[in-house]
């Protein structure tokens, strides 16, 4: 079904967009990536011989508008957000024009050409588990209410909102993904907990866990994540009836913060380094997991990696980008 189509993926540079790109060029895509930064140790250069790079920012509307009509694009995956949340509490308002005015421009730009004949078959748009904020009932299902407290938080309630107000609204083909914490090859966030273990242990260092240890989450593996994105637009272009909803992509096992930096010191051999825990991270919710019973009734996807197999494939690509990293 995305074979020869045309597909944006923003943020194409990023943790997950690499993954998602790969997958789409295995399906026969031809696919435009769009980012702001370049990084080095990206994933995203291993493509570059097999699809288009964009370097545009989404905040700007004269660019952002021009990558969808110049490349008459069909589908568009739209992952560019700012994604680190101290850097979110710290200075809000940069990641609020990334991740919110970022997410109405994208829509905005879809919209038009849309009404001006463009053939834009589907919008998928990377929310996030922390757009629920903090909920009573767990685990969270789709229906929960987008409460989002803190900044980064905020900023992922309201571009979840913008854009399913774009399908309501305008009738445009859009689904969301609510995404548990992502882990594996490619992130460069040395501040999220998995690379920043792994990179500690490869240094000889004990792992630093800001918090106390205890609050619990999702992880799930980076590719079974792009699949899910995948499989969402696949459906998206011959049921429409999923338009306008939101999907959670979960492994259905969270684990405490402790849990996961002791697996992966396990499969590192190096349970001598005991974690140092600092317990002074602030505005954490304690426990934050999804249900992704409706990914899986719906649309048939299952994630493919258990916990440990992923922490494993992780490890061997940090080892193996060591030496680009240090740099």
């Amino acid at each position: 079904m995305l074979s020869r189509k045309n597909i944006l993926v923003t943020g194409c540079a990023g943790f997950l967009g690499p993954w998602v790109c790969e997958l789409l060029l295995d399906l026969g895509a031809n696919v435009v990536g769009l980012d702001r930064e370049y990084p080095k140790a990206s994933r995203i250069h291993a493509l570059k011989d097999r699809m288009k790079f964009l370097d545009v920012d989404i905040e700007h509307w004269e660019p952002t508008f021009a990558s969808l009509a110049d490349n008459d694009i069909n589908i568009v995956f739209h992952l560019a957000a700012q994604a680190i949340v101290g850097v979110a509490n710290n200075n809000p308002m940069p990641t609020f024009a990334s991740n919110i005015q970022g997410t109405w421009q994208i829509m905005e730009a879809a919209r038009r050409l849309r009404d001006s004949g463009q053939n834009i078959e589907a919008l998928i748009v990377a929310s996030s588990d922390k757009a629920y904020g903090d909920q009573e009932k767990l685990p969270y299902l789709e229906d929960a209410p987008m409460q989002g407290r803190f900044p980064y938080d905020v900023s992922k309630s309201c571009a979840d909102l913008i854009a399913r107000s774009y399908s309501q609204s305008f009738a445009l083909p859009v689904c969301v993904t609510r995404c548990g914490n992502l882990y594996g090859g490619g992130d460069l966030n040395a501040s999220r907990i998995v690379p920043g273990t792994i990179l500690s242990v490869l240094s000889g260092d004990n792992p630093i866990i800001r918090s106390d240890g205890t609050p619990v989450r999702d992880y799930i593996y980076v590719q079974d994540a792009a699949r899910a994105n995948i499989a969402i637009g696949t459906r998206m272009i011959g049921d429409t009836t999923i338009h306008g909803q939101a999907f959670n992509i979960s492994n259905d096992a969270p684990v405490s913060v402790l849990t996961m930096v002791e697996k992966i010191l396990n499969l590192m051999g190096r349970g001598d380094l005991a974690p140092v825990v600092e317990g002074k991270a602030s505005r954490e919710i304690q426990a934050q997991y999804l249900s992704s019973e409706k990914m899986r009734t719906t649309l048939g996807w299952a994630p493919e990696f258990e916990l440990e197999d992923g922490l494993a494939r992780a490890i061997t690509w940090y080892r193996e980008q060591a030496a680009v990293l240090a740099k």
